[in-house]
């Protein structure tokens, strides 16, 4: 019963990505995103697939995420909007807590996040993935745009950033660079981490306000 729960939960989404894809984007095809910022509100959508032990899993749900200079907090709930964990990272440490259990703390939190989720949440990468950052293999500075919208990071993780939006009106303020697009669809994917194998990670972020 669980696990056709979470297939019924994944065809959601994919009929809420598909949908949200259908925005044109036509306008946005020239511009690169704007200047990277310390102070972000997001929330969105996501799906997991991975393969561990031989054997195919799914999970799928919702996320927030508040960015502030020096810690990232990230609420992810499931699709019935039930919260499942609660993380937060600062330079020093990362802890995660989940409902009716006592937190849980280590110095990464990626190691964190698949000891605890089973399955690795690169809070460390989203940082820059969000905005349409990344670090590439090279260890250079990535800005993605609708042209350039592919890259393998500099840790394995195979980037493209499938669809665009235009910054919402609460970014007015920020000037020019407010035109610029960000990214709505972002599709994760790496072959292995640790016992975790091909592991995609889908997510959609929800129209800026």
């Amino acid at each position: 019963m669980m696990l056709l729960t979470r297939r019924l939960a994944i065809l959601a989404l994919a009929a809420t990505v598909l949908t949200g894809c259908a925005t044109s984007t036509a306008n946005l095809s020239t511009a690169t995103v704007g200047a990277y910022r310390e102070t972000i509100d997001l929330a969105g959508r996501l799906s997991v697939n991975y393969q561990k032990d031989g054997r195919p899993e799914s999970i799928s749900g919702s996320f927030n995420w508040e960015q502030r200079p020096g810690t990232i907090d990230v609420t992810l709930m499931s699709p019935l909007g039930q919260t499942v964990a609660a993380i937060n990272v600062t330079p020093g440490s990362a802890t995660l807590t989940q409902a009716g259990q006592a937190p849980r703390t280590a110095a990464d939190i990626d190691s964190l996040t698949q000891q605890t989720l089973g399955w690795p949440l690169p809070v460390s990468g989203l940082r820059d993935w969000l905005q349409g950052y990344a670090v590439d293999a090279q260890g250079q500075r990535f800005r993605a745009s609708p042209a350039s919208n592919s890259v393998t990071t500099k840790d394995g993780w195979r980037l493209r950033f499938i669809d665009w939006q235009a910054a919402g009106a609460g970014d007015a303020a920020a000037g020019a660079a407010a035109a610029a697009p960000v990214p709505r669809l972002i599709q994760a994917e790496r072959a292995a981490s640790g016992d975790i194998q091909d592991l995609a990670i889908r997510i959609v972020v929800n129209p800026a306000a």
